[in-house]
């Protein structure tokens, strides 16, 4: 369905912030220019930074020498993770995981540059918790770069998957119920969490998520909701769209993990990228549109408008 470039695109580097791994990567189109954001850890396993690197293609990235985000606030003093980017008006936001070492939390950072980032901090004071997850811990935010129906939409969690709402993107209220839960015997039967920044198309909401089963195997899926009712679950994968299979997927920090958190609609092409066994960077292209996408992994005409 998807085809997989067959080595990484990012590797961890010979020293230096992300010298023991470098994965996680949000990608963001601007002009010409990829710009990736992903995670990085030194060897001591310790601390997680966020890195930067550029490219023209899309698939050859030239990494910046240091860290562009860095763990500063008490909640994330252990590290700084995951980012995911959209661009909102003129400023980029990322959501980020701060993990103080007992506790992740949803973040937010604000940029005109991509490179300069001012902290907003915690997204949520407080968060119920629940069979997986200790309370107040949220990972994994994904926001839809536009306002549907005057405000703008977010999914986030890593157990189930929730949804917030926004007037101005930076201040958020969620909502109680999740929006998308596990499912017993299928590929995502442990957990389900957002992936790349969902899209718009036609009438409806994309999100590509990522999820684990009972023996920690994470693949992602395509999920589909109503742009009406951006809590409406209209539809989701029945099978994941990638499996870890190369060496470098299935062997890592985290064995068997192929975990999306990019994606560049090029409308005829789609670029997937992921981060594989905690450790690499992988590219998966799709030769068609995101609708295309969908339907070839068996939603069919899902997708309205």
């Amino acid at each position: 369905m998807l085809k997989k470039m067959p080595k990484p695109i990012i590797v961890p580097s010979e020293n230096g912030f992300d010298s023991r791994c470098s994965y996680n990567p949000a990608v963001i189109r601007e002009g010409s220019t990829y710009v990736m954001l992903y995670r990085g850890e030194s060897e001591d396993g310790l601390t997680g930074r966020i890195g930067l690197a550029l490219s023209s293609d899309g698939v050859s990235f030239v990494k910046h020498p240091l860290p562009v985000l860095e763990p500063e606030l008490g909640c994330e003093i252990m590290g700084v993770e995951d980012p995911r980017i959209v661009k909102i008006g003129k400023d980029y936001l990322m959501t980020y995981t701060g993990y103080d070492g007992k506790i992740a939390r949803l973040c937010l950072a604000i940029s005109r540059n991509l490179l300069s980032w001012g902290k907003v901090g915690a997204i949520f004071d407080e968060f119920p918790g629940n069979y997986l997850r200790p309370k107040n811990w949220t990972k994994s935010g994904a926001i839809l770069p536009e306002k549907v129906s005057g405000e703008y939409v977010m999914y986030f969690g890593d157990s189930n998957v929730w949804i917030a709402y926004s007037d101005d993107g930076l201040n958020w209220e969620y909502e109680r119920e999740p929006v998308m839960k596990p499912r017993k015997g299928k590929f995502d039967s442990l957990l389900v969490e957002p992936g790349s920044p969902p899209v718009k198309v036609g009438d409806s909401i994309v999100l590509i998520y990522n999820s684990a089963d009972e023996n920690l195997v994470y693949r992602p899926g395509i999920a589909v909701f109503d742009a009406d009712d951006p809590s409406r679950l209209v539809w989701r994968s029945e099978k994941p769209i990638m499996e870890p299979e190369y060496e470098w997927e299935v062997k890592g920090k985290v064995d068997n993990v192929i975990f999306v958190e990019g994606l560049v609609d090029l409308g005829e092409k789609v670029l997937l990228y992921y981060g594989a066994a905690d450790k690499y960077v992988g590219l998966a292209i799709w030769e068609g549109t995101l609708r295309e996408l969908i339907e070839k992994a068996g939603g069919g005409d899902v997708i309205q408008g």
